[in-house]
Parts: structure tokens; sequence; C-alpha cells
């Protein structure tokens, strides 16, 4: 468990990490822009302290100013919240090398999944499904209109093949639901045959009891 952490972020998204972070008993750091220094993160925070401007680029988005003030602040961690640097590859490493746990992603997945036709590959390879798609980067409409093309015909084929399957699971249910009625009529005309049996082994006794009374 953290001892404390410092949130990269601010407004709603730092106000959740920071009850989350008081209902484990962590300690919390906000950070805040000259524009943000009377903000909610800022005051319901254990500490805060301002890493530049009103503009996100020279605060929020800045990774030396942010990484300076976790380091004063001598915190364990760092959770970026979403958005500004929580899927900056490049921030969680100097995260790594500065010895500062990020809370999220290793920088090798941020890269690789920052990436949507390497993020597409990754996951195909790996078995998981993915939406029809080319199979790389389309470098001209001629290649983005037969990239369409082979799509519905593929998308026609896999639809025609559901329509067959589903054709054969009817077929089977159909075969399933006659076996049972045929079983359950033959075990009506067992159940009939052995009730006139019984019948007719109680008429004849009857019949026997009778000439013998």
């Amino acid at each position: 468990m953290f001892r404390k952490i410092l949130i990269a972020n601010r407004g709603e998204i730092a106000v959740r990490v920071i009850c989350a972070c008081k209902d484990l008993g962590i300690r919390t750091v906000a950070v805040y822009s000259e524009a943000d220094r009377h903000s909610l993160h800022a005051r319901f925070a254990d500490e805060a302290i301002c890493i530049g401007p009103a503009k996100s680029s020279r605060s929020y988005l800045d990774i030396p100013a942010v990484i300076s003030a976790a380091e004063i602040t001598n915190v364990d961690a760092i959770h970026p919240g979403y958005g500004f640097l929580s899927e900056n590859a490049d921030f969680a490493e100097v995260c790594e090398t500065s010895g500062i746990a990020f809370i999220g992603p290793r920088p090798e997945v941020i890269r690789a999944m920052g990436l949507k036709q390497h993020a597409r590959t990754i996951m195909a390879e790996s078995g998981v499904p993915v939406l029809p798609g080319s199979k790389g980067i389309l470098r001209s409409a001629e290649e983005a209109v037969a990239a369409a093309a082979r799509n519905a015909a593929d998308e026609a084929v896999r639809q025609e093949q559901l329509r067959l399957e589903a054709l054969a699971r009817e077929a089977e249910e159909q075969r399933r639901r006659e076996e049972e009625e045929r079983l359950e009529y033959e075990k009506k005309l067992e159940r009939d045959a052995r009730y006139a049996a019984r019948k007719e082994r109680k008429k004849k006794k009857k019949s026997a009891a009778e000439r013998w009374g």
C-alpha cells in the first residue's frame, strides 16, 4: 500500500482520487495551476503545490514540474487520473526512472496501445475479437475502397455462415423435439399396455372367483 500519492490532474477527476485515498488511509498531494489555486481538489488534498501558470502545457502537462512536485513532497506514487499525462508513455518512463510508482499501464503498454493500427494487430494476434477493418494504414482513397469491398464481401460470407448455422441449430432442435415426442409416445404405449394387461388379469381373476365361488 502506498503511503502518499500525488494526483497529476485537477477538478472532479482529482477529487475522486483523493476521496478514494482518504477511504484507504493514504495521504494525498494535489498539484494546481495558478488559475486553480482555490479549486476544490487543491483544498481537499492533504498537501497542495503550484506547478505553473494557467496554461496546461506549462503546468499539468509539464513533466519536469510534476516530477519536481512529487520529489519535493516525497510521494511514493503518482496517479495521473485520465487525460493530461495518463496516456503519456514518456511520463510513465520518467516516473519509473525517478523511482516513483506510476499508477497505470507500463510505458511499453501505453506505446503499444497508443497507435490504433499497432493495437489492432496486437489484439488480433492475441486472439481478441476486433471489428472488421484494414490490416494496416490505408495510403489512398483507392486502398480504402478496395478494403471496404473486401470487408463487405467477408461480412456477407460471415452473415451467410451465421444464417446456415442458425438453420442447422433449428433443424437440430426440431430433431430433438421429435425424438422426445417419439420417446414420450412409446412410453405412453407401454403404460397403456401395462394398464390393459392388469385390467385383463383382474377380469380373469374375478371370473375365476365367480366360477369357484
